[in-house]
């Protein structure tokens, strides 16, 4: 079995994976909402502190499956420098108790992975990955060939939620709570911007479509209710609109077989509604991750690290690093 341990942003897991049959043998997972949600948003000082509690909490139920451990696999980028290095302390200094070796995982690997927990793999895919921190395509033709074909050139599409829910006073994490007021909302009650409409670029941005909601709410001042509401669904249809404007355009280039939405903010309904009816317009296979393997969790982890251990990718205690960025796949 591999333990797996992930702490990159503000959610403290660990899992045990079955190396052979890929069964996910324990997961479990301590988020941090509640604790960041009067400052609106993750505070990487109060992130770290609270993994040094939940992580040794989470280990301690995972000891008995110690005597069949073959490796231990921790996330070390991308992420918050202060958090990832909480899980990547811990898993050092499992690794030197256990006499086993240490697998370093890509945090972005895991995301696509989580398509996959308990299951083969479905390859050559595209994927459209939709978090806090990256709008990006990736085309995933093997676990050793993966290649990004667009990012963000400022916020990502998870970011803006949190960002407009902060301006509204709405609470942390901006997803789920704008998609809720949006079912209350007009979607078409404000004509906000869709962003880079006129660039032939496939690349995202979502700084100016930000910056017109701010500009909105300080026209309105006081928001009501329905106010609130009729903003978060225009926000929600034109941040969508823009992320499928540039699958469209990557579509008239290439028509993927397989394609695939993963990342926190891949819960999103609108979003997997609209790429759905995109998807079944080409005869494209659309893949979703389930909705509790959606955000971080060290299942997704655990789920990588087989396909690690089984090319024998290992990293020296000593040699492994914390990355808060990157711009490719090794």
């Amino acid at each position: 079995m591999i333990l797996s341990i992930e702490s990159s942003c503000d959610d403290s897991s660990i899992a045990i994976t079955n190396i052979k049959t890929k069964e996910l043998i324990y997961h479990k997972k301590i988020s941090q909402e509640l604790q960041h949600s009067s400052y609106g948003g993750v505070v990487p000082e109060l992130a770290a502190r609270l993994h040094i509690e939940a992580l040794p909490k989470i280990l301690e139920e995972t000891k008995e499956f110690f005597p069949k451990l073959k490796a231990i696999a921790v996330t070390n980028a991308p992420g918050l420098s202060v958090t990832l290095m909480e899980g990547v302390t811990m898993a050092k200094a499992l690794a030197i108790s256990l006499d086993l070796p240490l697998i370093a995982v890509n945090h972005l690997k895991g995301h696509i992975y989580s398509l996959f927990i308990e299951k083969d793999e479905i390859l050559p895919s595209t994927i459209l990955l939709v978090s806090g921190g990256h709008t990006q395509i990736i085309e995933a033709n093997s676990y050793t060939n993966m290649k990004i074909i667009a990012t963000t050139l400022d916020d990502s599409f998870g970011e803006s939620f949190d960002k407009v829910s902060k301006m509204m006073k709405l609470g942390y994490p901006g997803g789920p709570i704008i998609q809720e007021y949006a079912l209350q909302g007009d979607e078409n009650r404000f004509d906000f911007p869709i962003p880079l409409r006129q660039s032939p670029k496939i690349e995202f941005s979502y700084s100016g479509l930000k910056n017109a909601v701010r500009l909105e709410i300080e026209k309105i001042g006081e928001l009501s209710h329905q106010d609130k509401a009729d903003i978060c669904a225009s926000f929600q249809k034109t941040a969508v609109s823009h992320i499928l404007q540039k699958v469209k355009k990557y579509f008239k280039s290439y028509v993927p077989k397989n394609f695939a939405i993963v990342g926190g903010a891949s819960a999103n309904i609108y979003l997997r509604t609209q790429i759905e009816e995109l998807c079944n317009k080409n005869n494209t296979k659309l893949h979703l991750s389930q909705l509790k393997y959606c955000s971080d969790n060290a299942a997704m982890i655990g789920r990588v690290a087989i396909e690690q251990y089984k090319n024998n990718e290992f990293t020296k205690i000593e040699d492994i690093d914390i990355q808060t960025r990157i711009k490719a796949f090794k």
